[in-house]
């Protein structure tokens, strides 16, 4: 009896559901199989047989053991990674990864016999010690290739040749090693630079994983081999100062002047932030000759929180600056291990990766991995055997690569690159190093890590392990070796003298030249709105876009009675909220201006109002009527986003950094969303000016209005937004007229500098039937920030003002006019933010002195705008009209509700 007859068996299912798989799909299964079904197929049609045989039958000749020895194969593929020697500093943790000979009914008697299955390597038909060596050698060395995952059969066939073939055959030219060295040399300096003069100064160094300098240059010279031309990087703090020096060509000085506190910065602009948050522009030639910008993106302490903001640049730039052309702007992200497991923001922004709206031909990650975040050890930190793992989501492939083997990380970076350009797609380089200080150059990390720090502490920096490396090579010159140690010491002495350096020259891009056409806004600037208003011609125009759809396209019912109801509107010469907003947007898209309008529902409206976007009842085809104004004209960039606010707002704040000429809006599904981008709000939106010295005019529509819908779906949080406004950051807007919010989105485009806009959008409004406004205020006139009373006759009777914003206007309104109460008028502070004290003043004059100052509004008093109004306006005795203080926004009871609203109402006209 064959003693391998349970083996024969066991496999003759296996084999018969892979030739099944085959037949359907060829790509499907590993190359290998696919050559030996191509051989039985024609072995079965020449020898007549027309595939009676099955596949199994035909193997029945094949030694089973080499059916073996491919699982065997398959497995180190699969799960080699799992024992890769990546970890500079300690030893890697058991994974169970079974690839061993054993785990496949193989033994040490079996190494000497030859088997087919080497085909599969590309080396022939080799003994089975032959095959171990090379899979060890392959999948066992300094990097752990984790890509087997992808299910894009092209996609895999091209890293499996890279891996298993390009891998093996790399091996850097004399000057390739000469640059590497250099690198890693400046990257140690520069480390040794700060410490040796900045004792104990915050740094956030990069000891442990200078290589990172070494990776980043090779991967910034790839990408302008492969027809880069913008860089676009995103760090947290952790080695910003030495990319910066090392990569951005910042020169010592101006870093030496930073810790010194000796910089002069222009404070005309804000308070400014620590050095190793700034961002920095440079544009470098690569040795072979290629020029290349680098971008580095200004980033607060929230570790991830620049990954979208990126993202979003960059995709402004291939949007207008590159035309739609993704391989000329590439978005690399470095993560930290911790932060990359624990910042569910990272999720978000590889689930945009592939998304029509977001998508920027790809993206490369690079992991600085020093196995520790702040105190936590890896096994705290994440549940995953790799903080990377949520790479496999969208079938990004991941590099596992020792921070020691500057030369395997190289090769993991060009390789990176190469991938990127090829297949537009993410991929991440994951370099495992150590963080040789604590989380600061101050704090003790043996507190919690002592054995491991134990290890670092002996551990020969990355560029000593290469040196040494060298030295021992028989093709790299030892005196070469000594030569570029010598220039190293002259490199640290000089750089300790303040030999001066030389600043890179920098060309500004047409783009950069837009934002260098603005100039930073004066007070004066918020006393009168500029005109806004477009010609009549201009309008129709754009109505005969908004009312003509295709022959043959069929939208459904409700459209249909939408476009009427559009055409009924222009025939009056009336038009509300939502006709008003497209008619800004195309107003814009004729004068070239981008309009990119991003949300969850945005190309319908959240609340059905808006309908940017139609679709074909039977085949689901879409048709954007504003791209069909005129010739010429700019396209209407509206998307449906992935359900995200964090870094769904972070991409249109970046999208907004890059273009000053379009307009960006991100709009939330209900005003309280935004709880869920706080982060981006805090740290980019409010302070993008005062921080990092850039402005900014992304509009954020945010729903808000008491409907009773409950405490989520009522305010915005308008609170918020008031106690960030300072310093003319930003513009704060409540605003209850269509025609007003026509000319408040023009003027972001219309006023010679940015500032992001926060716009209280209505809920209820968009079908009020008090809300139109004429034509004619769209075609004339300018954004009013104050609305004085038209009901009241005679102003010399009114005995009480109401002062308010949004919606509550109209509840007023009802009850002004029900009581014909001329006694009382009501005047809208349509912006809040800057406060227009002057256009409120001038509307105030027209009263009678001492008459009575009430602020009226639908939030508890501990919210919403009467604080903010309370402590701008001082100087007036105002009094308020309000729901009670409250924990919580609103009641979530209708009836409640009802009666609180009414109340408030009650008391506003209770003389």
């Amino acid at each position: 009896m064959d003693p391998y007859s349970y083996v024969s068996n066991a496999h003759g299912s296996y084999i018969e559901g892979l030739y099944q798989t085959y037949k359907q799909n060829p790509e499907e299964v590993d190359a290998s199989w696919q050559k030996f079904f191509e051989g039985f197929e024609f072995h079965a049609q020449y020898n007549g047989q027309d595939g009676v045989a099955t596949p199994t039958e035909a193997s029945a000749g094949v030694d089973v053991k080499d059916l073996l020895v491919r699982d065997y194969i398959t497995a180190y593929r699969t799960r080699g990674h799992l024992i890769s020697k990546t970890n500079p500093v300690r030893q890697r943790r058991d994974r169970k990864a079974r690839v061993d000979i054993e785990d496949f009914d193989l033994s040490e008697a079996d190494l000497q016999t030859t088997f087919q299955a080497g085909e599969m390597l590309g080396i022939g038909q080799a003994t089975l010690e032959k095959i171990r060596e090379t899979l060890r050698y392959i999948y066992g060395g300094t990097v752990g290739f984790e890509y087997t995952y992808i299910r894009e059969p092209e996609k895999l066939q091209w890293l499996r040749q890279k891996i298993e073939k390009d891998a093996l055959a790399f091996d850097p030219s004399s000057d390739e090693k000469k640059r590497i060295l250099s690198k890693l040399n400046e990257a140690v300096v520069f480390e040794n630079f700060l410490h040796t003069k900045y004792l104990g100064q915050k740094r956030f160094s990069l000891e442990g994983g200078e290589t990172t300098i070494a990776a980043l240059d090779a991967m910034i010279r790839a990408a302008a081999d492969e027809g880069v031309k913008e860089v676009m990087i995103g760090m947290a703090h952790r080695g910003r100062l030495n990319v910066l020096a090392n990569i951005m060509g910042k020169t010592y000085e101006q870093i030496f002047n930073e810790f010194e506190g000796q910089a002069q910065p222009n404070l005309s602009m804000g308070d400014g932030d620590v050095k190793y948050h700034l961002g920095y522009s440079s544009q470098i030639t690569t040795p072979n000759g290629k020029k290349i910008d680098l971008k580095l993106s200004p980033n607060p302490s929230h570790l991830e929180a620049v990954d979208p903001v990126v993202e979003g640049f960059v995709r402004a730039k291939i949007d207008k600056q590159y035309d739609n052309d993704e391989d000329s702007a590439m978005p690399v992200l470095i993560h930290g291990d911790a932060a990359v497991a624990g910042q569910g923001l990272v999720y978000e922004v590889v689930q945009m990766s592939k998304l029509k709206g977001y998508s920027t031909g790809g993206t490369i990650h690079f992991v600085i991995n020093n196995q520790v975040g702040f105190t936590t050890d890896f096994d705290e930190a994440r549940s995953s055997i790799y903080c990377t793992d949520l790479a496999k989501i969208v079938d990004a492939p991941v590099l596992h690569v020792n921070g020691d083997d500057p030369e395997a990380v190289v090769f993991c970076c060009k390789l990176a690159v190469e991938f990127r350009q090829r297949y537009n797609s993410d991929i991440w380089v994951d370099m495992v190093c150590y963080r040789r200080h604590g989380h600061n150059e101050s704090d003790e990390p043996k507190f919690t890590q002592p054995d491991l720090y134990n290890k670092i502490s002996k551990h020969p920096n990355p560029r000593e392990v290469y040196n040494k490396k060298l030295m021992e090579q028989d093709d790299f010159s030892k005196n070469l070796a000594a030569e570029m140690d010598k220039e190293f010491r002259k490199l640290l002495d000089d750089r300790l003298n303040m030999v001066k350096q030389t600043p890179l020259p920098y060309e500004y891009q047409p783009l950069e030249k837009e934002w260098q056409a603005m100039e930073f806004a004066q007070p004066e600037a918020f006393d009168q709105s500029p005109e806004t208003g477009v010609s009549q011609e201009t309008i129709d125009k754009i109505a005969a876009a908004l009312t003509t759809i295709p022959e043959g396209f069929k939208p459904i019912r409700q459209i249909e009675k939408a476009l009427k109801q559009r055409k009924d509107m222009f025939s009056s010469g009336r038009v509300n909220w939502a006709t008003a907003e497209l008619l800004a947007y195309g107003s814009l898209l004729l004068e070239n201006k981008v309009v990119r309008l991003v949300g969850q529902d945005s190309q319908r409206g959240t609340f059905s109002h808006r309908h940017s976007v139609l679709h074909d009842a039977n085949t689901n085809e879409e048709y954007c009527n504003l791209d069909h104004i005129a010739e010429g004209q700019e396209k209407m960039r509206v998307f449906n986003s992935l359900l995200s606010e964090y870094a769904a707002m972070g991409f249109e704040f970046g999208y907004a950094m890059a273009n000053p000429n379009a307009l960006v809006i991100w709009e939330a599904q209900f005003g309280d969303f935004a709880n869920g981008a706080q982060v981006m709000i805090d740290q980019f939106v409010s302070c993008s000016e005062t921080k990092w010295q850039r402005m900014n005019g992304m509009v954020l529509l945010l729903p808000h209005g008491y409907e009773g819908q409950g405490p989520e779906h009522s305010s915005a949080r308008l609170e918020r937004f008031l106690q960030l406004s300072a310093e003319y950051n930003m513009v704060v807007a409540n605003v209850t007229s269509p025609a007003n919010f026509f000319h408040l989105l023009r003027r972001q485009m219309a006023w010679n500098f940015r500032k992001p806009c926060v716009v209280m959008s209505p809920k209820s409004l968009l079908r009020h039937p008090r809300v139109e406004s004429a034509v004619t205020d769209l075609t004339q006139g300018t954004f009013n920030e104050v609305i004085d009373d038209a009901f009241v006759a005679d102003k010399a009777k009114v005995k009480r003002l109401l002062l308010c914003s949004g919606k509550v206007y109209f509840d007023l309104l009802e009850r002004q006019e029900k009581e014909e109460r001329h006694d009382v008028a009501i005047i809208r502070l349509e912006q809040l933010h800057p406060l227009p004290e002057k256009q409120l003043q001038a509307v105030l004059d027209g009263y009678p002195e001492g008459v009575e100052l009430v602020w009226v509004q639908e939030e508890p008093e501990n919210k919403g705008p009467w604080t903010y109004i309370l402590r701008l306006l001082r100087h007036l005795p105002l009094d308020v009209v309000s729901r009670k203080p409250s924990a919580s926004p609103a009641t979530g009871y209708a009836k409640v509700h009802a009666k609180e609203q009414n109340d408030i109402i009650d008391k506003a006209f209770s003389l």
